[in-house]
């Protein structure tokens, strides 16, 4: 599977979008991570660090630990590996224009020659992630009509280990709902539309989001009636007063 990220540059305006131009990296690395991502359809992104750039597949519906769910994986262009780190707001209009949430996050580990799982189109692989664990497996389908029209159909498929979780197949997606990074819902990046800072340090852009989160958090909040120092004290006598009078 060739890594080039030239169509990931050609269907995206970069003085419009804040997501990041990149560029394919030298040296090896295993980061993994899914971003959730609410376009024209909701979708999740799941990507996979290989040959300096994000492989990457939009499932529909999502991940599942239920081994018995084969979860449709359709292959799309080659990340940078500095999306791992985006979220915010794509502008409508741009490429993909939505919301993008890192859902989650971790490493990948190949169980074999990743290459060759590409090239045949059986991936077998361990996921350590923040809320994705233990084995799993992207197959392509053979009988794929969409690889005619420059698309992939995969499976993703969580394998039979002390992970898996049969019969629960959309709870995970269900339950988890704000972001590994920021905390953040989809609502609230959507309507503050912060933007993830790739020249900057997780930690910072972190700190950033959640100081982003706590003043919608206040706004959204019902104002309490506040009284100054004066007051409060003047009302405190004032109690004192009705007390001694009542005593006496």
């Amino acid at each position: 599977m060739k890594s080039d990220l030239h169509t990931y540059r050609e269907k995206r305006d970069f003085t419009k979008t804040g997501e990041p131009e990149g560029a394919r990296r030298t040296h090896k690395g295993h980061a993994y991570l899914i971003q959730k991502h609410e376009a024209r359809q909701l979708h999740y992104d799941f990507r996979l660090e290989h040959d300096g750039v994000l492989k990457s597949w939009a499932v529909p519906r999502g991940p599942s630990m239920d081994p018995g769910d084969k979860r449709l994986a359709v292959r799309t262009e080659d990340h940078p590996v500095e999306y791992g780190s985006f979220e915010g707001s794509i502008p409508k209009g741009q490429y993909g224009g939505g919301t993008v949430m890192l859902w989650d996050e971790g490493t990948w580990e190949p169980l074999g020659d990743p290459d060759e799982g590409f090239r045949e189109g059986k991936l077998k692989f361990v996921i350590h992630g923040k809320r994705l664990h233990g084995g799993f497996a992207l197959v392509r389908l053979r009988s794929d009509t969409g690889r005619k029209q420059g698309k992939e159909n995969w499976l993703l498929i969580k394998e039979k280990d002390e992970f898996a979780r049969p019969g629960e197949g959309g709870d995970l997606i269900e339950s988890q709902l704000t972001s590994v990074h920021s905390g953040l819902e989809m609502d609230e990046i959507a309507e503050e539309q912060p933007e993830w800072h790739s020249n900057e340090s997780v930690e910072a852009n972190v700190k950033r989001l959640k100081k982003v989160k706590r003043a919608s958090a206040a706004r959204r909040a019902p104002r309490a009636r506040s009284s100054s120092p004066r007051k409060a004290a003047k009302a405190a006598a004032s109690a004192k007063k009705k007390r001694k009078r009542k005593s006496s």
